[in-house]
């Protein structure tokens, strides 16, 4: 079997799917994408489909080494993401020709089904009760929120107050059963996250979620120290290098992304990493359908899994939903707000061909917002 065409199909919301075709007509699917730089992944995809057209597709580890070391200039997210979703695309062939899912390829599974956490949104506490209260309903025993909108360098007391207050909300609308996660989305200084994690240790948050930027995991381990709230971190974290300082900081919960940190090989081995620190891991997916595929495939033979993410219904989709692009609905069909096990080779899910393609580059490329702190200066997202 060799590689013979290597295509790529930017669809609503966000999103970016490769397709990898074989001369023995076996097909495999990836999504390789940075959210906002779509068309810069797309173009480093065609770059190293040179290295994969020609052949043979099952050499998945000895075409990971050559894609991301075949360069004197090598990692970030660009590079990594591509990859991640060519590495998707492989593996998913590999458990095709094999007539297995993905999961049974990497030992087998080690859980009869996964734990996932849906998005919920809105800045005021009732809003968010209401959203909470919604999700529950649907089954689902777990949440993730964002804590703040923009933050300033150092938050007010007013600030701190609504922070706590839609935590509060959040847990009341949930009950002692149930988790809801907070994430910070690198907002925060890292003297903000000291201020605001203790007085929200009483609502038992899961974890805080990326508390300061990647660029600062310098400052995590005092920052772990000092938080009564577990912390978790690791979606703009690419490699095994990248994660391991994050690792050695103490953080709770690790989240490698599937489409961001080198696929499923390099996730498998991040876990592995995690593993040794005693740390789980809960991916990161707030994209499409093959992330969200290859997410579960890593859930069900990892044994250090915490919980899934997936972004079904999530407020960032607009033009585009996740279910949009696969022929059957059922793989992603929740169960008291759990993912059964998919058993169909592969990524265990079917793309419909036909839908991404009719969607291919009819909406524009989505770019995340920029913000700005009240005199004019640039603030995060």
């Amino acid at each position: 079997m060799k590689i013979t065409r290597v295509e790529t199909f930017a669809v609503p919301p966000r999103w970016l799917f490769c397709r990898v075709e074989t001369d023995d007509g076996v097909v495999g699917w990836g999504e390789p994408v940075v959210e906002g730089r779509a068309a810069t992944v797309r173009t480093a995809v065609h770059e190293l489909a040179e290295l994969l057209v020609g052949k043979d597709p099952s050499r998945i580890e000895d075409h990971w080494q050559l894609m991301t070391k075949g360069s004197f200039y090598r990692g970030g997210p660009v590079l990594s993401s591509a990859v991640a979703g060519l590495d998707q695309a492989l593996w998913d062939i590999a458990g095709k020709t094999l007539g297995v899912p993905i999961h049974v390829l990497l030992g087998g599974p080690v859980r009869d089904r996964v734990r996932a956490y849906s998005w919920v949104g809105g800045d005021e506490p009732a809003e968010i009760a209401d959203a909470v209260t919604a999700q529950v309903e649907a089954g689902f025993t777990a949440v993730k929120m964002n804590a703040s909108g923009r933050m300033n360098r150092l938050a007010t007391v007013a600030d701190l107050d609504r922070i706590v207050g839609r935590a509060e909300a959040v847990r009341e609308a949930l009950g002692p059963d149930r988790d809801f996660a907070v994430d910070f989305h690198g907002r925060f200084t890292a003297a903000n996250a000291r201020k605001v994690l203790p007085r929200l240790a009483h609502t038992n948050p899961l974890f805080a979620e990326e508390p300061v930027l990647p660029e600062y995991t310098h400052l995590l381990g005092d920052l772990v120290a000092a938080s009564p709230v577990p912390i978790a971190t690791g979606e703009r974290l690419f490699s095994r290098t990248d994660a391991l300082p994050a690792v050695r900081a103490g953080v709770a919960v690790l989240q490698p992304d599937l489409s961001h940190a080198g696929g499923i090989s390099e996730v498998r081995r991040i876990a592995a990493l995690a593993e040794t620190f005693d740390i789980p891991i809960a991916p990161h997916c707030p994209l499409g359908p093959v992330s969200l595929a290859a997410s579960l495939q890593i859930a069900f033979a990892t044994p250090n899994f915490l919980i899934q993410e997936q972004s079904i219904g999530i407020h960032y989709n607009t033009g585009g939903e996740v279910l949009d692009y696969v022929v059957d609905r059922e793989v992603f069909r929740f169960h008291d707000g759990h993912f059964a096990r998919p058993t169909a080779p592969g990524l265990g899910i079917e793309v419909d061909e036909a839908a991404v393609r009719a969607a291919n580059d009819a909406h524009p490329y989505w770019h995340g917002p920029i913000w700005r702190h009240p005199d004019g200066s640039f603030a995060e997202w």
